[in-house]
Protein backbone atom coordinates (compact mmCIF):
# COMPACT_ATOMS: atom_id res chain seq x y z
CA UNK A 1 0.00 0.00 0.00
CA UNK A 2 2.72 2.10 0.84
CA UNK A 3 3.87 1.89 -3.10
CA UNK A 4 0.45 2.39 -3.99
CA UNK A 5 0.32 5.69 -2.09
CA UNK A 6 3.98 6.85 -3.22
CA UNK A 7 2.92 6.36 -6.65
CA UNK A 8 -0.32 8.63 -6.71
CA UNK A 9 1.82 10.81 -4.64
CA UNK A 10 3.83 11.11 -7.64
CA UNK A 11 1.45 11.19 -10.08
CA UNK A 12 0.23 14.68 -8.43
CA UNK A 13 3.61 15.99 -8.27
CA UNK A 14 3.93 17.67 -11.40
CA UNK A 15 0.84 19.45 -10.74
CA UNK A 16 2.10 20.32 -7.24
CA UNK A 17 5.03 21.97 -8.39
CA UNK A 18 3.22 23.52 -11.83
CA UNK A 19 0.68 25.44 -9.29
CA UNK A 20 4.17 25.82 -6.95
CA UNK A 21 5.85 27.55 -10.02
CA UNK A 22 2.69 29.66 -10.33
CA UNK A 23 2.94 31.08 -7.57
CA UNK A 24 5.99 32.55 -7.41
CA UNK A 25 5.66 33.61 -10.51
CA UNK A 26 2.75 35.96 -9.03
CA UNK A 27 4.85 36.43 -6.16
CA UNK A 28 7.91 37.99 -7.96
CA UNK A 29 5.45 39.81 -10.44
CA UNK A 30 4.05 41.68 -7.33
CA UNK A 31 7.70 42.04 -5.85
CA UNK A 32 8.43 44.26 -9.05
CA UNK A 33 5.20 45.90 -8.91
CA UNK A 34 5.94 46.58 -4.97
CA UNK A 35 9.31 47.75 -5.84
CA UNK A 36 8.37 50.13 -8.90
CA UNK A 37 5.02 51.61 -5.66
CA UNK A 38 7.96 51.92 -3.54
CA UNK A 39 10.36 53.73 -6.35
CA UNK A 40 7.01 56.13 -7.01
CA UNK A 41 6.63 56.79 -3.19
CA UNK A 42 10.36 57.71 -2.81
CA UNK A 43 9.85 60.19 -5.77
CA UNK A 44 7.06 61.48 -4.44
CA UNK A 45 8.58 62.05 -1.01
CA UNK A 46 11.58 63.79 -2.86
CA UNK A 47 9.96 66.12 -4.82
CA UNK A 48 7.40 66.98 -1.97
CA UNK A 49 10.32 67.63 0.55
CA UNK A 50 12.23 69.54 -2.36
CA UNK A 51 9.05 72.12 -2.44
CA UNK A 52 8.79 72.04 1.19
CA UNK A 53 11.96 73.45 1.74
CA UNK A 54 11.60 75.70 -1.14
CA UNK A 55 9.14 77.16 0.38
CA UNK A 56 10.36 77.21 3.80
CA UNK A 57 13.20 79.42 2.36
CA UNK A 58 10.71 81.51 0.55
CA UNK A 59 9.03 81.73 3.76
CA UNK A 60 12.08 82.19 6.08
CA UNK A 61 13.11 85.04 3.57
CA UNK A 62 10.02 86.71 3.74
CA UNK A 63 10.07 86.48 7.40
CA UNK A 64 13.25 88.59 7.23
CA UNK A 65 12.35 90.93 5.10
CA UNK A 66 9.08 91.87 6.82
CA UNK A 67 11.20 91.73 10.44
CA UNK A 68 13.70 93.62 9.13
CA UNK A 69 10.34 96.16 7.56
CA UNK A 70 9.32 95.46 11.31
CA UNK A 71 12.74 96.70 13.03
CA UNK A 72 12.88 99.98 10.99
CA UNK A 73 9.76 100.95 11.36
CA UNK A 74 9.83 100.44 15.39
CA UNK A 75 13.17 102.70 15.30
CA UNK A 76 11.03 105.53 13.36
CA UNK A 77 8.21 104.86 16.16
CA UNK A 78 10.44 105.03 18.75
CA UNK A 79 12.91 107.78 17.65
CA UNK A 80 9.24 110.21 17.22
CA UNK A 81 8.13 108.56 20.23
CA UNK A 82 11.32 109.97 22.30
CA UNK A 83 10.76 113.70 20.29
CA UNK A 84 7.27 113.85 21.70
CA UNK A 85 8.33 112.88 25.42
CA UNK A 86 10.79 115.81 25.43
CA UNK A 87 8.42 118.17 24.02
CA UNK A 88 5.80 116.75 26.56
CA UNK A 89 8.55 117.43 29.54
CA UNK A 90 9.80 120.92 28.07
CA UNK A 91 6.07 121.73 28.31
CA UNK A 92 5.18 120.22 31.71
CA UNK A 93 8.55 121.99 32.92
CA UNK A 94 7.34 125.54 31.66
CA UNK A 95 3.92 124.54 33.28
CA UNK A 96 5.44 123.59 36.52
CA UNK A 97 7.49 127.07 36.67
CA UNK A 98 4.57 129.33 35.85
CA UNK A 99 2.51 127.22 38.80
CA UNK A 100 5.45 127.78 41.36
CA UNK A 101 5.51 131.33 40.44
CA UNK A 102 2.08 132.07 40.92
CA UNK A 103 2.10 129.82 44.06
CA UNK A 104 4.76 132.13 45.67
CA UNK A 105 3.02 135.27 44.00
CA UNK A 106 -0.26 134.35 45.99
CA UNK A 107 1.49 133.15 48.89
CA UNK A 108 3.25 136.14 49.12
CA UNK A 109 -0.01 138.81 48.59
CA UNK A 110 -1.52 136.16 51.27
CA UNK A 111 1.43 137.43 53.82
CA UNK A 112 0.94 140.99 52.76
CA UNK A 113 -2.93 140.30 53.37
CA UNK A 114 -2.41 139.03 56.82
CA UNK A 115 0.33 141.52 57.69
CA UNK A 116 -2.51 144.63 56.72
CA UNK A 117 -4.92 143.34 58.57
CA UNK A 118 -2.85 142.39 61.72
CA UNK A 119 -1.63 145.65 61.70
CA UNK A 120 -4.38 147.55 60.21
CA UNK A 121 -4.65 150.22 63.26
CA UNK A 122 -1.16 151.09 62.98
CA UNK A 123 -1.08 151.41 59.26
CA UNK A 124 -4.19 153.84 59.72
CA UNK A 125 -2.97 155.91 62.72
CA UNK A 126 0.42 156.64 60.51
CA UNK A 127 -1.39 157.13 57.06
CA UNK A 128 -3.56 160.23 59.11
Amino acid sequence: MATKEAVAQLATLPERVSVVETKVDNIEEKLVDLKADVKDMHDCLDQTRDRVLAQLDKMTEEYRTNATNYYIHADKLNEQQSEQHKELAGKISELEKFKTKWVYMIMGGVAVFGFISGHITAITNFLK
